[in-house]
């Protein structure tokens, strides 16, 4: 495991007892998500090393970052992350479960934007490694708990966003308007010109309009990036 902090432009993350390490996607995700001026509260659902909160704090003014975590050696390390921080005092981690998180919270916090990197790989999946594959299990956290905990915890205005596979794109919509959720803006991601589309970052809200779609194509050539990708996440790598 590495056991050097991952170093941003603005703070760093450490993630030695973490089984997902910092990738593409969450700071994807975090650099992509759109804000409202007006969120006041945000929530992170499944924040392992706390990076996407950490991203929310540092692009904006929202007074309540919350983030939920089960596993207890990445809750830990997403705690000393946010202490370390610069925005301490806005982030707040909890170590518990979704559904728990959800009765507990929906009758006193309503988020005005939730983001999360959700597992995706089904279970005939192995990486061989026990504590990766609870992080990335889909059963760890089904899509369809996972929208309808959400559409209980946003607020009216809110928005949920998130990123997963294209493949999966289709299916996650049609379980989101199961819970009152429809998209807003969606982004599909490619890793290049020639490639197939890889990811989608979707933003969802209650209103049922017609999305906003584009596409995001990350690099010309090996390490060789797009301008749109450097524009889009240059606020956070130091190396770009």
């Amino acid at each position: 495991m590495s056991q050097k902090p991952f170093q941003f432009k603005e703070f760093s993350v450490s993630q030695d007892r973490c089984a997902m390490k910092i990738g593409t996607d969450g700071v994807l995700l975090g650099a992509w998500a759109p804000i409202k001026d007006s969120a006041f509260s945000i929530l992170d659902i499944g924040a392992g090393t706390g990076v996407l909160a950490l991203m929310m704090a540092q692009r904006s003014s929202a007074e309540l970052i919350d983030a939920l975590e089960i596993d207890e050696n990445a809750y830990e390390q997403a705690v000393e992350n946010f202490e370390a921080s610069d925005w301490g005092d806005r982030l707040f981690c909890y170590h518990a479960a979704f559904d728990e998180f959800v009765e507990e919270m929906e009758e006193e916090e309503k988020y005005d934007l939730i983001v999360s990197n959700p597992p995706f790989y089904s279970a005939e999946y192995t990486s061989g490694d026990a504590e990766r594959d609870q992080a990335r299990f889909a059963e760890a956290l089904p899509f369809n708990e996972l929208l309808d905990g959400v559409s209980r915890l946003l607020s009216p205005e809110g928005n949920f966003c998130v990123i997963i596979p294209f493949t999966e794109e289709e299916n996650f919509l049609k379980l989101a308007e199961q819970s009152g959720l429809f998209p807003q803006k969606i982004t599909r991601v490619k890793g290049n010109k020639e490639s197939k589309i890889k990811r989608s970052l979707m933003s969802l809200g209650f209103e049922k309009t017609g999305p906003e779609t584009d596409e995001l194509i990350i690099e010309i050539s090996r390490h060789n990036y797009t301008e749109e990708y450097r524009n889009l996440v240059s606020p956070f790598y130091l190396k770009l």
